[in-house]
């Protein structure tokens, strides 16, 4: 079991680390130089850069440490810890990658070229979005307002990219202040590029986290339900229960299987029942919401009213 729990905890830190360097790549190479403000930490980063060239990643890295003690509590040293090591991570890979970038003259390279400020937003984000994603799948944080959006995911049913719209519009919202952006027309357009970065790296978010999440219900019908069973248990560490059946046609007595899984186990679920019994009649289903162990926690206050 300790073994185990050290591969899982390595295979957390190598995908961070991924998703981590998915995010550098999009932020230093498709958003940076055009000068898009987007939400979140890296978004403050960015404005305070704009206005005084102060790097980025120093902004990052203080805000962070000091949002990382004030929740400590809430979130724990097992969440905070793969948070640390993101702050520390991506503070070094966007260090690396904006010397990349910055051509010899000081000014940032424009992969896309001139006048395709969109079109460069609009895949920097689905790739920021989907790297937020996969950093949270796997247990951890980029900090920031990541670090607000999982304290409110904690107690309340609310989606992560839910929580970041909120914060990120008073984040880009403040663009609107920055005189260093020229005159009142040319920061409404950063304004209105902002809102843009908001509603395309909140939507990839929620999308691949949903994907990812999303659990199927499965009905076994098999004479050999305690072989299926003893197979699925080992191979997934999910539990099974047993219904009592009665097949209409038959007149026979017969046991169901039910089993609720993670849709992305499903092919493994389907070789086993196949190995062990190829007539075996499966019904698979998805479902909205799983609660309880091994999936997401009950997040609803119940009132003191209803405790009495």
């Amino acid at each position: 079991m300790a073994k185990q729990n050290i591969i899982n905890e390595a295979k957390d830190y190598i995908n961070i680390t991924l998703g981590l360097l998915l995010y550098t790549f999009a932020f230093t190479v498709f958003l940076l130089p055009y000068e898009i403000v987007t939400g979140g930490i890296a978004g403050i980063g960015a404005i305070i850069f704009y206005v005084t060239d102060f790097p980025v990643q120093y902004t990052f890295f203080i805000i962070n440490a000091i949002l990382i003690v004030a929740a400590l509590k809430i979130l724990g040293w097992k969440f905070l810890m793969k948070t640390i090591y993101a702050t520390f991570a991506l503070t070094f890979f966007l260090e690396i990658a904006q010397d990349i970038v910055v051509m010899p003259d000081g000014n940032f390279y424009k992969l896309l070229g001139e006048g395709n400020d969109f079109m460069s937003l609009s895949i920097g984000c689905m790739m920021t979005g989907t790297a937020l994603a996969i950093v949270f799948l796997n247990n951890g944080s980029t900090g920031g307002t990541d670090i607000i959006a999982a304290s409110v995911n904690k107690y309340h049913n609310i989606s992560l990219g839910k929580v970041l719209i909120l914060v990120d519009i008073c984040i880009v919202g403040s663009s609107l202040f920055v005189d260093t952006f020229g005159p009142l027309e040319l920061r409404l357009q950063k304004v209105a590029f902002g809102f843009c970065t908001i509603f395309i790296e909140c939507l990839m978010l929620d999308y691949v986290m949903n994907t990812q999440r999303q659990s199927v219900q499965f009905l076994i019908f098999s004479s050999k339900y305690q072989e299926i069973a003893n197979a699925i248990a080992k191979s997934t560490d999910h539990t099974l229960t047993v219904l009592d059946g009665h097949g209409w046609y038959t007149g026979k007595e017969m046991k169901v299987l039910c089993l609720i899984a993670k849709k992305n186990e499903s092919v493994r679920i389907f070789r086993l029942i196949k190995l062990l019994d190829p007539n075996a009649f499966v019904s698979q289903s998805s479902v909205i919401g799983v609660y309880g162990e091994g999936f997401d926690a009950i997040k609803v206050k119940v009132k003191k009213e209803e405790k009495q």
